[in-house]
Order: C-alpha cells, then sequence, then structure tokens
C-alpha cells in the first residue's frame, strides 16, 4: 500500500482498522490515551507488531515468570538472542528453541528454511558460531496426502537451507498425531560455541552511537508476520501467504561468517547485535533501545530497499531474511561497514541512540513515528482465566490394559506405527556431518559434537511427547525434561541447561490457559531438580484450526557436556557376547502410550506417576557407570517402551539377541519413565553389578548379543523367534506408504 493509499488516523479509528492488524478495542484505547492523538497508519501498525503475542508475550508472560533460569553456568539467561552457559576453559555454549509453524503450514519449504536461517541468527548475533541444528516436527496423519505435502516440504525446506549454510543438523524428534492435521509444529534448535570474552548482547546503549543496517535488502515479504503467527487458522479463508518469508541460505552464509569476523575482529566497537526476526527493524531496534533504557531514531529512506515504493509502515515490519541491526561506537564504524561491504553484503548507517526515550521514525523528509519507547515495547498484559478441562479432572485412575493375543505380531505391529518407526528416510536429506565434528548422529538417543582444541563435547536434543502433556499437562511436561536428560546421559553427557518452544492452541481459552501453566510448573520443578535452568525459549500460540486446538506440546530442549571424550557412549548393540541389562523397575504405565494409541485409536484416562528420586538415582548411577568404563552402550526407554527400545538397539548394528526377560508379554509395552537399556563386556559384570547393588539400583541381566540373523525372546507369557529381516522390514518399511525410493 503506497502511503498515499493509507488510511487516516480517523479513518482508522471510525472503520476499526486496527483489529484487522490485532489489536483489540481496548488497546486501541490505550494507546491513543498514551499518545494524547490518533495514532498515523505507521503507529497504528508498529503497535500492532509489537504488542502481537508473538513479539510481546502479553499472555503468557504471567507463565514465563515462573521459569528458572539462574545458576553458576549461566552467563546469559531469557531476554536476549540465546542462552548462554560456561563450559570452563573461557568457552561457552549459546542455544536456542524457536518456531516455525503457521508459516510452515501456508508454505511448508519456505517457512521451514526460514525458521532455520532464523534460529542460526540468534546465535551468531550473541557472538557464537553456530555448530549445529536440531528440528522437532509434529505432523498430522501421514496417510493423508495434506500431511504428506506438509511434510516433504518442511524436510525439503531445513536441508535446503541447512545444508547450504553448512551446519550440521544433529537430531531432533518427529512425531504424528491427528490434532497437527491442520496445524504442524516445527521447532528448531540451534546450538553454537564462543569464547567468553567475545559474547555480545542485542542492546542499544550510549547516546549517538550509530545503528548500522547490515545484510539483504527490505522487500514485502513476511509483512506483519508476527501479527499473522498470533492469530487462529480458519479453513473459510485463504492463509495470507505474503505473510510468510523467503530465506536465501547463501547470503545467510555471508552475514554470518561477516557478522563472526566483526565480532572477532572489533569487538570492542561494537554496542549490540540484534537479529532482525519477527516484526523486522521494528522490533530488534525497539527492544535493543528500550533494554539499555535509550530511545532511538531512524531514517528510514536510507534503509537499504528491493523496492523503491515501500511505506514506512511495509519497511518496519518486513520480515525479509538475512538481516541484522548493529549498534556501534560513534567513529568506529568504517572498519565494519568495510568488512561488511566486502562481503557483498549491504551495510548503511540508519539510525543512531537517543537518550530520550522516545522511538522516532523519519520517512521522505518527514516524521511518521514518535512514540515512547517503553509504552511501545510492553503491550498490556490481559488477565486470562484457567481452569481445568474435565478430561483431566474426570479421568479414570485405571491403567488401560494391553490385549497381547499374539507377541510375536504385536511386537512387529509396533515397530510399524508411525511415532517408533525409523525416521531415516526423513533425516537422510540432512547434512549431519558437515563441519566434521559431529561424532554421534541423527537416529541416536541425541547428537554430539566434539569442540576442537579440547577433549570435551557437547551433546543436544530435543523431547516432548504431548499424549502425556494432554493427559496431565505439570507431568507430561516433567516426563519430558526427564527424558531429554536420560537422552544426553546415554551419551556420556552432564545435562546442564534447557531452551524451550511451548506450543498451544489460544490462551484466551481457560482450558488451553491452564495447560499452558501447569506445563511451565512442570518444566521448572524439573529444571531445579536437574540443576538445568532454562535460557531461553519461545512460545508459539494459537496453533489451531477453526477452534481445534493441537495437542498441548511444550518442547524441550537440552545441553550436556561431555568433558572427556572416551565416556561418549552410542545407543547400538556393539559386541557378540555383551551382556544386556534394563535399569529401572517396569510398572502398569499404559495411559497415553502408544500401546494404547495402537490398540484403542485414543488416549485416554490418568497419566500414570512418576518417581523423579528413582528417576535420579538411576540418571546418576548410569552417569557414574559410564565415568568409570563399564558400559559399552545406553539406550533410553520412552515411546514403545523396552520392545522398541530393544529392537533399536539390534537394528543399529544387526546384531541378534537371546533374552529371558521376567515381564510379562503387555509389560513390554510399558513407557514406564526412569529405564534405560545398556550393553556391557562379560569382564566388566562384577564391577558393575558392585556398583548397582552399592547404589541400590535396579539392573536385571536380560540376555546377551549374538552374530546372527535371530532375536530368541522368553517372557512370563511367551516364547517367540524373530527375524531380523522381518523386524527391520518393519521398523524401516515404508511407513508414509509414498516414501520415494
Amino acid at each position: 500500500m503506497q502511503q498515499s493509499q493509507e488510511a487516516s488516523p480517523q479513518e482508522i479509528k471510525a472503520q476499526n482498522l486496527y483489529q484487522q492488524w490485532g489489536l483489540t478495542d481496548e488497546e486501541y484505547r490505550l494507546i491513543c490515551e498514551k499518545m494524547d492523538r490518533l495514532p498515523n497508519y505507521t503507529e497504528t501498525g508498529i503497535f500492532s507488531g509489537m504488542w502481537s503475542e508473538h513479539c510481546s508475550y502479553k499472555k503468557s508472560k504471567s507463565a514465563l515468570r515462573k521459569f528458572w533460569s539462574k545458576n553458576e553456568r549461566v552467563l546469559q539467561g531469557p531476554g536476549e538472542g540465546a542462552g548462554i552457559l560456561d563450559i570452563g576453559d573461557n568457552q561457552a555454549v549459546a542455544f536456542k528453541a524457536e518456531s516455525h509453524n503457521h508459516p510452515s503450514y501456508v508454505e511448508p519449504y519456505e517457512g521451514a528454511a526460514t525458521g532455520v536461517g532464523g534460529i542460526l541468527r540468534d546465535i551468531f548475533s550473541m557472538g557464537a558460531q553456530p555448530i549445529a541444528t536440531l528440528d522437532a516436527l509434529s505432523f498430522g496423519n501421514p496417510n493423508l496426502p495434506k500431511t504428506r505435502q506438509i511434510m516433504d516440504g518442511v524436510v525439503a525446506g531445513i536441508a535446503g537451507y541447512g545444508n547450504a549454510i553448512g551446519i550440521p543438523t544433529l537430531g531432533g524428534s518427529v512425531n504424528f498425531d491427528a490434532s497437527y492435521n491442520a496445524n504442524p509444529l516445527v521447532n528448531v534448535m540451534a546450538v553454537g560455541l564462543l569464547d567468553q570474552k567475545l559474547m555480545q548482547v542485542g542492546q542499544a546503549q550510549g547516546e549517538g552511537n550509530l545503528i548500522l543496517y547490515v545484510g539483504a535488502t527490505t522487500g514485502r515479504d513476511g509483512v506483519n508476520g508476527a501479527s499473522f503467527a498470533s492469530s487462529e487458522f480458519s479453513s473459510e479463508k485463504e492463509s495470507d501467504r505474503s505473510a510468510v518469508q523467503v530465506g536465501d541460505p547463501f547470503l545467510e552464509k555471508l552475514v554470518m561468517d561477516a557478522t563472526i569476523k566483526a565480532v572477532k575482529n572489533y569487538g570492542s566497537s561494537i554496542v549490540g547485535i540484534q537479529d532482525m526476526g519477527a516484526a523486522g527493524i521494528l522490533s530488534s531496534s525497539a527492544e535493543m533501545g528500550d533494554k539499555a533504557g535509550s530511545g532511538i531514531y531512524l531514517n528510514l529512506d536510507l534503509v537499504p530497499k528491493r523496492e523503491a515504493s515501500l511505506t514506512p509502515y511495509e519497511l518496519m515490519l518486513s520480515e525479509s531474511q538475512e538481516r541484522m541491526l548493529l549498534v556501534i561506537k560513534a567513529g568506529e564504524e568504517v572498519p565494519i561497514i568495510e568488512l561488511f561491504k566486502q562481503a557483498g553484503l549491504e551495510a548503511v548507517v540508519i539510525g543512531k541512540v537517543t537518550n530520550d526515550g522516545r522511538y522516532r521514525l523519519d520517512f521522505d523528509g518527514k516524521e511518521v513515528t514518535n512514540v515512547d519507547i517503553e509504552f511501545l515495547t510492553h503491550a498490556p498484559e490481559p488477565k486470562l482465566e484457567q481452569k481445568q478441562p474435565e478430561r483431566i479432572s474426570e479421568a479414570s485412575a485405571e491403567q488401560f490394559q494391553p490385549q497381547i493375543k499374539d507377541l510375536k505380531e504385536t511386537f512387529l505391529a509396533m515397530l510399524k506405527q508411525p511415532t517408533i518407526a525409523s525416521k531415516r528416510a526423513l533425516f537422510r536429506h540432512f547434512d549431519s556431518q558437515v563441519r566434521a565434528d559431529t561424532v554421534i548422529k541423527p537416529g541416536s538417543d541425541a547428537g554430539v559434537v566434539r569442540i576442537r582444541g579440547s577433549k570435551k563435547a557437547l551433546a543436544m536434543t530435543t523431547d516432548v511427547n504431548s499424549r502425556f502433556v494432554y493427559l496431565n499437562p505439570k507431568r507430561g511436561a516433567e516426563l519430558a525434561v526427564a527424558e531429554a536428560a536420560r537422552n544426553l546421559v546415554v551419551t556420556g553427557a552432564k545435562p546442564i541447561g534447557m531452551t524451550d518452544c511451548l506450543n498451544f492452541g489460544s490462551p484466551d481459552n481457560p482450558e488451553i490457559n491452564y495447560e499452558l501453566h501447569q506445563s511451565v510448573e512442570g518444566l521448572t520443578e524439573m529444571a531445579k531438580r536437574l540443576n538445568t535452568p532454562v535460557v531461553s525459549g519461545n512460545v508459539s500460540l494459537y496453533n489451531e484450526t477453526d477452534h481445534t486446538a493441537i495437542k498441548p506440546t511444550p518442547l524441550v530442549g537440552m545441553v550436556g557436556l561431555i568433558e572427556d571424550n572416551r565416556w561418549i557412549t552410542p545407543a547400538a548393540f556393539q559386541k557378540a557376547g555383551d551382556l544386556v541389562y534394563l535399569i529401572g523397575k517396569t510398572e502398569d504405565s499404559f495411559n497415553g502410550s502408544e500401546i494404547q494409541v495402537m490398540q484403542k485409536g485414543a488416549i485416554g484416562g490418568q497419566l500414570f506417576d512418576f518417581n523423579q528420586e528413582e528417576e535420579a538415582a538411576n540418571r546418576n548411577f548410569l552417569h557414574a557407570a559410564i565415568r568409570a568404563g563399564l558400559i559399552s552402550s545406553a539406550h533410553d526407554l520412552s515411546e514403545g517402551g523396552l520392545a522398541a527400545a530393544l529392537s533399536e538397539a539390534l537394528l543399529l548394528n544387526h546384531f541378534g539377541g537371546h533374552f529371558n526377560i521376567p515381564l510379562s508379554d503387555a509389560l513390554l509395552f510399558s513407557e514406564t519413565a526412569n529405564r534405560y537399556l545398556i550393553s556391557i563386556h562379560p569382564e566388566q559384570q562384577a564391577a558393575f553389578e558392585k556398583l548397582a547393588q552399592e547404589n541400590r539400583i535396579y539392573a536385571q541381566d536380560i540376555g546377551n548379543v549374538i552374530n546372527g540373523e535371530e532375536v530368541f525372546l522368553n517372557t512370563k507369557d511367551s516364547k517367540i523367534r524373530l527375524s531380523l529381516f522381518k523386524m527391520s522390514q518393519a521398523y524401516n518399511g515404508n511407513w508414509q506408504q509414498g516414501e520415494r525410493k
């Protein structure tokens, strides 16, 4: 829209045009009252962007304040581009998770691709070199054509962007549930490494310091995408494709390398750096000014444009990709500008830091915005009700009991379930070994990357089971954190910190608001128990279509430190003759389980209990056993229970086995937390069992690994023989029913 065609302040009020941008009547009234006049088109637009849920977190702040975010390792907590933790030797790890759910439904390829680009900018804006990404994806029924189209586009987008920029994809998760049919979740986590002395923050301090725009030019793609991402979908109207950005990974690589080089060479001249993400120039500049208690002045005539006719509204709210804002000490900008220009990038001073607490914009020689910066960046927080859903208050305490008529048939059927089956058909598209530091690739419990020049490594994972959260939001969130920790511990790592992606429906629904708050309480409680502070994260609300929401999905991203590379432990069985142990007691834990879905087509009942003391004891024992050199392989038990974990440990390296398991057939599929499947060399048996006994750990010898093509499995109820071929066919088979081979 040309500026001459923009509605006047009077027309905006008379026609309630502000409502189309997501502002409520009360919010618009407050803006008019604070400004003591009617806001113009540009001002109304920037308030709509900054006061959107996506930028302001106005409807989730009351929950987010509950997070525990400080301990002895924390160098930077929430509020910046990424959280940063001390990992010793004057090094630090930066990490964060973000969502790109709405764009990935409308334009799967670009939505997923730009999600990768955005989270990487969050990392290198802190002065860190990105070393890995992880993708946590939730899709609907894989047999639906629409799901297949979204899934194919998302996978292609992640591969197309991540592979081209040269950052390995080390892991993640892929889940399927009908609640994601019209609302897929595309959550991306990135991890970076930095020297502590190079750490940057996104703040605009110092009157007269310069605001430098670097990267790509600004176009009309993604205009007001923050407001688009802060509303639900409707099947009756077409989704706004113009709100989806278009990415260029090759340009992003130039921006990344130049930014990191600028930090290393001219760090003392750089006051702050921030990615232009949601709400583009607007949010990055306004947030940087507010965090420093400063004001901001921008001359929009200086902004590098892709199209000459862009209006102030479009310039401020465009979400064109591969752009950054730097605040540079006045008089020290020339070499930094030259560095970016030598990389073939735009590098233009577009404004300065002021001390008046105002956010001011000039365009075409006229002032088009003059508002209080603190008011702009602090949306009013509505008071929202919470109500426990009846499905929880009225749920039966009785655990579902699987009916196993033929153990072999049930066993193979479990391996075919979309959530259990191998995801290699998807992650084989991702480059996991670029940069040559990858130690454990996708397909295991967690990804592991070594730290060059040291004996250390970093492990990373993403986890959540939305079925558990649906049945009990607090306990389900606790289980998500516990599983993430188990996934790190089995690699030899000590969990050190968390990020999150809180994916929910509309918080205006008291039941969904209840799910959000209870989930945060669960995440926080487990974070304190594990000493893994929540140092960064993201909220994605309004994941619903026609008032039907996704299952609550509070994704947990976790990083672990391996202090000695000798402790790195694989998930797969390593050698014929090794002994296999089950650590942890197995109970009737079936409500919300994969076998309940497989046999009933739905989940229900009260979520099973979670023994946090046993969880901690087993985790600490395994960590100690790995450090003592007693463990050959380790794998945690989660979806699909022992049946799934045993199959994965066998199939990864193609071993058979003899197993005598003192459990009923049904308990092979229990999803009791706290459990691990490990293998040891026979000569370590005495030392291992002694350590377990000293720590009062339940460790049951259940069999041994063999060379061969068969698995002999005895339970309390059955004796079966499974061929590795049949198991592999089920696990690695064509679960998509259309996999392009």
